[in-house]
C-alpha cells in the first residue's frame, strides 16, 4: 500500500462516522421542498437519472446522485437514507471497504459503487452531483475537464453541490491540486442560480489533526434552464 494509500485509509477510519456536511442536507431539502410543492399542486416531477416521474409529495425516492470523492460515505449514507439512488465515485479501492461497511443493509440495493478516478470516471444525467472537498484534488487540467462533464451531466432543474479549496489555501502551492479564486469559481456557475454561497478562511487542524490554513468555498446550485 502506498503512503497516500494509506493516508487516505486513516482519513476513512476517522471520518467514516461523521455526519454529512452541509451542502449535501441543504440539495437535499431544496429537491424535498420542490417535491412536496409539487405533490400540493397535483404536478409530477421528472428524475434526471431514471426518466420517470414520480408524483409522492413526501418521498425522494426515485432521484439519483452521483457523489464525486464519496470517501467512506458520509454524503453517501445521507442521500440514501432520504431514498435516493446513488452512484459513489472514489480513486482509493479502500472507499469501497469503509463504505459498504457503513451502509446499513436496507440501503445497499440502491448504492452502486465506481472506482475510478474522477478525471476519468463516467458521469451519467442525474437529479445531484455532490462533490465534498474532492475537486480540489485533481489537476487544473483534470479540474477543468471535470467540472464540464459534471454541467454536462445536470438538466434544467438538478443541482451541483461541492465544496472546493479557494487560492488562498495552503494546497494552492500544490501543482497536483486546483485552488481558484471565489470569483473564479462563481464565474463558472453561469447557467445556474447560486441557491447558496459560503467562503471561510482560518487556521483549523485537518481531519487527521494536522495544522493546515483553510479557504474553504462552499456553494448548492441549481442549474437554470
Amino acid at each position: 500500500m502506498t503512503s497516500d494509500s494509506e493516508h487516505w485509509v486513516k482519513y476513512y477510519e476517522v471520518t467514516v462516522e461523521r455526519p454529512a456536511w452541509h451542502t449535501v442536507c441543504l440539495a437535499i431539502d431544496k429537491f424535498r421542498e420542490e417535491d412536496g410543492a409539487a405533490g400540493a399542486t397535483g404536478g409530477a416531477r421528472t428524475t434526471a437519472g431514471a426518466g420517470t416521474t414520480d408524483d409522492s409529495p413526501a418521498s425522494d425516492s426515485g432521484r439519483f446522485a452521483v457523489d464525486l470523492g464519496c470517501g467512506a460515505g458520509r454524503d453517501t449514507r445521507q442521500l440514501l437514507r432520504a431514498g435516493w439512488r446513488v452512484l459513489a465515485v472514489d480513486r482509493e479501492p479502500a472507499a469501497r471497504k469503509a463504505l459498504e461497511g457503513a451502509v446499513e443493509p436496507d440501503l445497499r440495493p440502491r448504492l452502486s459503487i465506481n472506482i475510478e478516478d474522477l478525471a476519468t470516471a463516467p458521469i451519467p444525467p442525474c437529479d445531484l452531483v455532490n462533490a465534498s472537498v474532492s475537486l480540489p484534488f485533481l489537476a487544473p487540467d483534470a479540474y477543468h475537464s471535470t467540472w464540464r462533464r459534471i454541467v454536462a451531466a445536470l438538466g434544467p432543474g438538478a443541482r451541483f453541490a461541492a465544496m472546493v479549496f479557494g487560492d488562498h489555501d495552503e494546497s494552492a502551492s500544490d501543482p497536483e491540486m486546483t485552488c481558484l479564486p471565489p470569483e473564479e469559481i462563481r464565474a463558472a456557475l453561469a447557467g445556474f442560480e447560486i441557491e447558496h454561497w459560503s467562503v471561510e478562511e482560518d487556521d483549523r487542524p485537518t481531519a487527521l489533526g494536522d495544522p493546515h490554513h483553510l479557504h474553504l468555498i462552499e456553494f448548492v446550485a441549481r442549474r437554470l434552464p
